[in-house]
This record gives structure tokens, sequence and C-alpha cells, in this order.
């Protein structure tokens, strides 16, 4: 599924996938993009796939003319060697029937290329919060028992919340309680084939509501930076309006909503 962009297969043995589920809001796929924009990262390959809607488009992370031509599509992969990162960006939806799929072929990739573990930037909907979720972070993890022993004591040194379990059928007072992640998309199938695989996984996520999602995206890389420490906090600033960190907006980001009004409308 992996077609790397030059002659040769790079080594990814020992790298941290960063990846996002495509959820409510686009949380997890802004926030991939901030991560990809804000480190310069390589453009190594990308997903030959059937299980993702087509799309091609300009270079989403053009820095200059000269390399806004260069065209991009569903599923790309991106290097940072010197911090041991690969992110995987996803850029259309799934085709029906095929999300699982595509979560077995992606899966088995990661075992086959060697990556030390899986991070997934996901979202789920805010209004399906119970009473608990309302009065806390809007922000939970997951991890599946083969990350769970490595990294716990640094989770729980962050004082982080772990994502509750709830009815598995909501409507039924007797229902079995389990993992839900309600608008997650991919996010419960790929956390339950890692827990059958034995993939070290773990999966950050913010309750969201549809809109401007770009706050919760910002939210969402911080999140993740206050365990991996991607990136260092800015110097303190007077101006309340300047980010703790300095993340860089893709130039993308200026079409986010649509070009502007036409003149000619009013």
């Amino acid at each position: 599924m992996f077609v790397p962009c030059g002659d040769w297969v790079p080594d990814l043995t020992g790298f941290t996938l960063l990846m996002p589920a495509v959820s409510v809001g686009n949380v997890g796929q802004l926030a991939i993009d901030l991560i990809i924009s804000t480190l310069n990262m390589r453009k190594i390959g990308y997903f030959y796939t059937d299980c993702l809607v087509p799309m091609v488009g300009n270079n989403p992370y053009a820095t200059a003319e000269d390399n806004s031509t260069e065209l991009s599509t569903n599923a790309e992969v991106y290097s940072l060697p010197a911090r041991k990162l690969v992110a995987l960006q996803l850029r259309s939806i799934f085709i029906k029937y095929k999300s699982k799929s595509f979560c077995e072929k992606l899966l088995s990739w990661v075992q086959s290329s060697g990556c030390a573990k899986v991070i997934v930037l996901s979202s789920s909907h805010s209004y399906q919060r119970n009473d608990l979720q309302l009065r806390s972070t809007p922000f939970r993890y997951l991890l599946t028992p083969s990350v769970h022993k490595r990294i716990q004591n640094k989770i729980e040194s962050l004082n982080w919340q772990e994502m509750e379990k709830s009815p598995c059928i909501p409507q039924m007072d007797d229902s079995e309680f389990c993992v839900r992640v309600p608008g997650g998309g991919i996010t419960k199938t790929l956390y339950d084939e890692s827990c059958s695989k034995e993939i070290q996984m773990a999966i950050l996520l913010k309750f969201v509501s549809e809109g401007d999602n770009i706050p919760d995206a910002l939210g969402l890389v911080e999140y993740l930076n206050e365990w991996l420490q991607i990136i260092k906090p800015c110097l303190q600033s007077d101006d309340p309006t300047t980010p703790a960190l300095p993340w860089k907006i893709p130039s993308s980001w200026r079409l986010l909503f649509g070009s502007g009004l036409p003149p000619a409308l009013f």
C-alpha cells in the first residue's frame, strides 16, 4: 500500500507514527497539518489505496511559488528522521464499507515497517458527553494494552484523563459498558484492531462541535506536545493573543472556509 517517493524505501524502524482519524470537525487532520508544517517534515511517499475517495490538489504546505504547484493526494506520508517521527495525513473520506479494510492494511504496514508506536489524533461529538465529562477537561486518551505498561507512568504524571467506558447501546439501561467514540470515524476500529494485533497505540482526542475547529486543533497539538515535547514553548509575552507554542499555520489554511465573497454580490 505504501509507495515511496524515490527509488528507496525509507527505514522507519523505531519511529513514532502520528496520524489523524477523519472525525468530527476534522480536528485530527488539522492537527497533523500543524505538525507537518511546523516541523517542516519531508514527504517520503503516499498510500495507493482504493479505500479513500480519490483527490488531488496543490501543495498544502507551500512556502513559495516554486513549490506551490507540487501535487498532493488523499493519503501522504511525511518524515522527520532527526526526531524519529513519521506522519500520515488523510485528506478525503472513506469509501463505504472500506474503512475496516484500510485499518487492517495500515496496521499491517505499521508492523512491517517497524514503527515503534502509533499516535492517533481524533475527536468526538461534544453533545454526547455524560455529566462527568461535561464537568471536566474536554481532552481524553486511550491506550492499547501493549503500550499501557510502557508509558502509563508518564501519562499519569501529566494528570490526563482516560476515555470513560459508556453503555454499548445507550438506549438500554442494562447494556454492557465499552469504549465508544461517537463521531470518531475509524478511531474505535483502529483501537480494537491494535489491541488484537498487540500494536502499541495511543489515541488522543478532544470533545468538539462542528464549526471553526482551528482552536480545537491547536488545543489538541498542545495536548500532544505535553507528552512528546515536539516543540518548545515561546518566551512569555504580555500579549494574551500570542500562542503559547510557535505552531506554523499551513499556507493552505487561507482557503479553509473558501475564498472571499465576490464583489459582484454587492
